[in-house]
Order: structure tokens, then sequence, then C-alpha cells
């Protein structure tokens, strides 16, 4: 029924000269659309590098660790601060003592790497590297020349490859008095030749006097049992 010119069509009537309602976009295109927006090239040129952004993460590890580790030790942060400070301490006196590492004894080597030389020029070598503070070339070259000696003396066999274990273990035959010396003097040669040990003033000195005791020891002759 018209009044006035005004078409009334229920709950949908239209008033003469009302807008059009606006258009509407779903919500996930609407999302998606955003999304698209801001993945764009320009709006990351400020973002931080790969490295940086793992960089970033480790650094929040560590003081999460520290953070943790903290409220586990007695006295907070000083006090894991304190226990990393013995433990610095500990690998440093171990360092000292034990030298710097170079590598580990798989094996022992054998005594003699370079050409035949006598009993005296291996002395005289350890003496010159004695003399200027090379004390694990020192002790190197007096191990050879206590064992070139015993070859000399003919109380063992020139053989080349010889270990000094071997050399001392053989030696020990005909110096059972000197066995436990001559076992102490190999074991040294291998720790500051194969071991990564360093040798001292101290070590050099025992060295060198058992070679010189050697010299002067009456050998134990022993012969072919019946």
């Amino acid at each position: 029924m018209g009044t006035g010119g005004l078409i009334v069509t229920g709950a949908t009537a239209l008033l003469p000269g009302a807008e059009t309602p606006p258009l509407t976009t779903p919500r996930e295109a609407a999302r998606e659309a955003a999304e698209r927006e801001l993945a764009k090239r320009a709006y990351h040129e400020d973002d931080p590098g790969l490295f940086e952004r793992g960089l970033e993460r480790l650094w929040d590890w560590i003081a999460d660790l520290f953070d943790g580790a903290s409220s586990l030790t007695p006295g907070g942060g000083f006090g894991l601060l304190a226990v990393a400070l013995l433990v610095v301490l500990a690998v440093a006196a171990l360092w000292w003592r034990l030298g710097t590492p170079r590598r580990t004894a798989t094996g022992t080597g054998v005594l003699f790497d370079d050409g035949l030389r006598g009993a005296a020029d291996h002395r005289t070598a350890a003496d010159a590297h004695a003399a200027a503070g090379r004390w694990t070339e020192a002790v190197q070259e007096r191990m050879r020349a206590l064992v070139r000696s015993l070859e000399e003396r003919t109380l063992l066999d020139p053989r080349p490859g010889r270990t000094a274990d071997e050399a001392a273990a053989e030696a020990s035959v005909s110096l059972p008095a000197h066995a436990g010396d001559l076992r102490a003097a190999a074991r040294t040669f291998d720790d500051v030749t194969y071991g990564g040990r360093t040798a001292d003033a101290d070590t050099y000195a025992r060295l060198r006097t058992l070679d010189l005791t050697l010299e002067r020891t009456k050998p134990l002759l022993t012969g072919p049992t019946a």
C-alpha cells in the first residue's frame, strides 16, 4: 500500500536517497591480503641478518643457562663466578704441569731417526742443548748417547728401529742393578718425544747421571746355559 509515494517492502525497505551499504571482505581473505602486503621486501630491509639472529639466540641461550646455574649455586651469580674461576685455575695448573699438548702418544717410536752417530756425538749435542736451556732436546740426545754407548760396548746389538723401551729391557739383562733406572729413562724419552711432555733441568741431570754411571758399571756377563 503506498503512502505519500513511500514504498514499503517489509524489513528490507529502503528510504529514498539512502546510501548503499559498504562492501565487506571475508576475514580469511583480509588476513591473506595483509600477509602478502607485509611480506614485501620494503618492510624487511632493516631486519637483522641470519648471522645476527643466530648470535642473538646464542646470547639468549647463554644468559638463560647462566641464570639457571646461578639459581642452583650457593651465592647466586657471585658463587657461580667463583666456581668458574676455580675451574680456570685448575685447567691452568694442569696445563703448566703437563706442558702444551702436542699429540697423544699412541705407541712408542724409534730412538734414532737420523744417520749413524757415536755416543760421543750424542753427548756433545745433549750438552749443547742443555747449555741453551733446550731440555727436551737435551734429554732426547742423552738417551740416544746412553743406548749408543751400550751398543759400542757390545752390551746391545746395533739394531735399526729399536725403541727406548726395547733398549731398556734388553740392557737390563746385563745391567740388572739398573733395570728400574733404565725403564724410567725410556719412559721419560717417550714422554717428551711422543707424549707432549716438557723436560726440565732435573730430568736431564738424572739421565746424564745414569749415562755416566752405566759407562763405569761392569756388566753381568751371561752365556748359554747347558
